[in-house]
């Protein structure tokens, strides 16, 4: 009796274990150039998400340029890079700040 007790605790240990490595991830962000113009108001970002590693679009552009024209920035104050990695989906981003 003492060992099916034993038994199912363990089973729901190892669940709760997996459940929180799988759902667990890790946020980075790095700034990457900082100008002598005002940062401003205005945010633009890039990004791309992908699944498992390996899914996910080949050809999406995350530069520095497409996020600046997806916030409408002419004159560029910062660039930030965030990565935030987890077991299933990763996302990959490109902040620019300006005017």
């Amino acid at each position: 009796m003492n060992k099916i007790i034993t038994m199912k605790k363990l089973k729901n240990y190892l669940l709760i274990a997996i459940s929180i490595v799988a759902f667990s991830s890790c946020t980075i962000t790095t700034p990457v150039l900082v100008t002598d113009n005002v940062v401003g108001e205005k945010t633009g970002v890039a990004e791309v998400k992908v699944f498992l590693g390996i899914f996910g679009p080949l050809n999406k552009d995350i530069s520095i340029k497409k996020a600046a024209e997806n916030g409408k920035i002419t004159e560029i104050g910062s660039v930030d890079y965030a990565y935030r990695i987890g077991l299933f989906k990763s996302e990959y981003k490109t902040i620019v700040t300006g005017r």
